[in-house]
């Protein structure tokens, strides 16, 4: 018997890295995991690495239509989330002085407001006990040059999961209880040096 048994998990840009290595673990420890990603080759390509119990729901978390889709094909095919990973993110080097309102508006569109929605739109389908995840990143404590909007719209994601903790914890929190509300920086101790 796995840890997740019987689960259900929705992951977030769960096409590549740390997300994808989540859910392949996810389904090895019992769940039934809904991966997303914005391009279907490389969704596809997920969906076969992880080979079995899992659905891929092509589609953009800054994008609330595609993210009505996905929570209504978890609602069709599963009826309810136990684990949600809010993972999808992306940033790139741009310094001050040259950050365009395109550049802010891609950043937190996806990073922040992308979250925020995830989660909010997960809510009617979520099992009390459940747990919530989201990927934030060193750059929000480290000050790294270049990189001050996407440091900044990943510590939004901090200011949430306090708030959130406050707003939700009637339900319950599971195995993670103890954890909640935290931000464990996993990273080898890159950013305690």
């Amino acid at each position: 018997m796995g840890k997740l048994d019987g689960k259900v998990a929705v992951i977030t840009g769960g096409s590549s890295g740390m997300a994808l290595a989540s859910a392949k673990r996810f389904v090895e420890e019992g769940a039934y995991v809904f991966i997303t990603g914005r391009r279907q080759e490389a969704l596809d390509e997920a969906v076969r690495l992880i080979g079995r119990n899992v659905t891929g729901v092509r589609g953009d978390v800054a994008n609330l239509d595609d993210l009505d889709r996905l929570f209504d094909t978890v609602k069709r095919e599963k009826g309810k989330i136990d684990v949600l990973y809010a993972s999808a993110g992306t940033g790139e080097a741009v310094p001050l002085g040259e950050i365009t309102e395109q550049h802010f508006d891609a950043t937190f569109g996806l990073n922040t407001r992308g979250t925020l929605f995830t989660v909010q739109k997960a809510l009617p389908l979520f099992n009390d006990g459940g747990s919530i995840f989201m990927t934030g990143s060193v750059a929000s404590l480290k000050g790294f040059p270049g990189y001050s909007m996407y440091a900044a719209s990943k510590a939004a994601l901090h200011a949430f999961a306090r708030g959130w903790l406050n707003e939700l914890k009637g339900r319950k929190s599971d195995d993670s209880s103890f954890v909640n509300g935290l931000e464990l920086s996993v990273d080898g101790g890159f950013s305690a040096i």
